[in-house]
């Protein structure tokens, strides 16, 4: 009985230090590897990109085997309104890691410049930051212990901003999706932790398009972003993809923390595309874990009142 204690007592340790970075800092945002396709996770300017309205799902099932371990649904959509001059756009996800789960919901709003060279988007998002924790299905012989008393859903409102630049051929981008330092009630952890606070991150992130073939049917798309948290060290993903005539994009990724990625997207029809990743774990955590598999399926469409007169770029363009 002793032993399920400890057993309990050490997972909810393990869980809280892997939500505690720094002094006092939560990484509450999970890492995505298809932000590749989806650029609204890391940067509100990034809303009206794609003219149409883009909506996407996905699925990130983390450090298969491991008890405990990240899963994550998160939908967005976005699109351009006024003839391209501005972008609005929406983010809902909820990550779920051992007994705490968050929830984040933002609204996104970009002003869009066209440039002789490109364009050049302005964002700005503001929502909710929703975290809370369970520890009710844990196999507890000591059930009055006040080190596992369930936190109460704590919501905080949070906002960012972020600028992007993009054309048929490159992109870059900034970004601070979350800049308020949040508090998140009381959590005790031996005495020694006593409030969970959210961190700020920072993305940096730039790539570009060249084409392999006179014809421009085959083309490299290499990129690199860089991430910057509170409290962690710097983190950074090398990726390089090769796309066939518009209708498959195959690549890989290193990301220096934790992972080799995989991925492939394919085009099902004119509407919609689906995409895989999987993160081949690299940490000393691969003993345990099956690694890491992503899914994501992303429509665009049309509207006619809205985007009767613009011209919509192809699934892998940037701009």
């Amino acid at each position: 009985m002793y032993k399920s204690y400890l057993k309990s007592k050490s997972l909810y340790i393990i869980v809280s230090l892997l939500l505690l970075t720094g002094t006092l800092k939560a990484q509450q945002y999970p890492i995505y590897s298809q932000y590749i396709f989806n650029g609204l996770i890391l940067n509100p300017a990034y809303a009206g990109s794609h003219v149409q309205l883009s909506a996407s799902a996905m699925y990130r099932n983390q450090w298969v085997n491991f008890e405990g371990a990240p899963k994550t649904l998160f939908f967005s959509a976005h699109t351009s309104l006024m003839n391209e001059k501005m972008g609005v756009g929406l983010i809902i996800n909820d990550d779920r890691i051992g007994s705490y789960s968050t929830q984040n919901i933002y609204g996104s709003y970009s002003f869009i410049i066209k440039m002789p060279k490109g364009k050049l988007a302005l964002g700005f998002q503001a929502g909710l930051n929703i975290l809370s924790a369970d520890f009710r299905n844990l196999n507890l012989d000591d059930i009055g212990d006040n080190s596992f008393a369930n936190m109460t859903s704590n919501l905080r409102p949070n906002f960012g901003t972020g600028a992007y630049f993009y054309n048929k051929k490159f992109f870059a981008g900034f970004s601070v999706p979350f800049l308020l330092n949040n508090g998140y009630g009381n959590i005790d952890l031996e005495n020694a932790l006593n409030e969970i606070r959210s961190a700020r991150y920072y993305y940096l992130n730039g790539g570009m398009m060249l084409p392999l073939n006179r014809e421009k049917t085959v083309k490299l798309q290499p990129s690199v972003l860089i991430r910057s948290q509170e409290g962690a060290p710097l983190n950074f993903d090398i990726n390089t993809s090769v796309i066939f005539y518009d209708l498959l994009n195959v690549g890989i990724s290193y990301r220096n923390i934790d992972a080799v990625i995989s991925y492939i997207d394919f085009k099902l029809s004119e509407s919609f595309h689906f995409s895989y990743s999987y993160d081949w774990t690299t940490s000393a955590i691969k003993s345990a874990s099956f690694g890491t598999h992503e899914f994501m399926i992303n429509y665009r469409v049309r509207l006619r009142d809205i985007h009767d007169n613009v011209i919509c770029p192809k699934f892998n363009d940037f701009m």
